[in-house]
């Protein structure tokens, strides 16, 4: 009997999603891995420095981790509702691609900045905050329109991240075809 209950909530899980290849629940686990390593980012944010027992620390830290995990999941579940729609997304699976996406190339982006003004010389110990701090978001901004059509490849949503960058460049004169 526990073989057709799981079969059963794996039906239940691929219809919510809307999957219709078993390759495409790879994004499930992705969405909740990424979504306890923020809850786990915040929580450590908030973490209280002392703690007398370091049991408490990671009681501390699993639960609240827990509940900020959950919070961006309402929120995230929120925001499929209004943006299904609008970004004229067939599947529901792919709000998750789309988010993935769209995270991974945030933070690589900015990551990536990082070694691009090192390679033109301009470090932060040598230049002026002034100039350096505006330098490096400017550099960001080239590097965030690479990574997100890569990105949008690799999580197999070419199509619309390529027509997301098209509309995102039209906004600052710069028309592609």
């Amino acid at each position: 009997m526990p073989e057709v209950s799981y079969f059963c909530s794996m039906q239940k899980i691929k219809k919510n999603w809307e999957i219709t290849h078993n390759w495409q629940l790879l994004f499930i686990p992705l969405g909740i891995i990424g979504l306890l390593a923020c809850g786990y980012f915040m929580a450590v944010l908030i973490s209280p420095t002392t703690f007398e027992d370091i049991t408490y620390e990671y009681l501390f830290t699993g639960i609240t981790t827990i509940i900020f995990a959950f919070v961006f999941y309402a929120f995230t579940i929120w925001l499929f509702k209004k943006l299904q729609s609008k970004w004229e997304v067939a599947y529901r699976w792919e709000l998750i691609a789309i988010f993935i996406v769209f995270a991974i190339t945030g933070s690589l982006s900015a990551r990536l900045s990082g070694p691009l003004m090192e390679y033109i010389n301009l470090t932060k110990e040598a230049t002026s905050p002034w100039i350096f701090w505006p330098l490096r978001i400017l550099a960001v901004f080239p590097i965030y329109q690479i990574v997100l059509v890569v990105m949008g490849w690799v999580f197999g949503q070419h199509a619309f991240f390529w027509k997301f960058e098209k509309k995102m460049l039209s906004r600052f004169g710069i028309k592609l075809p």
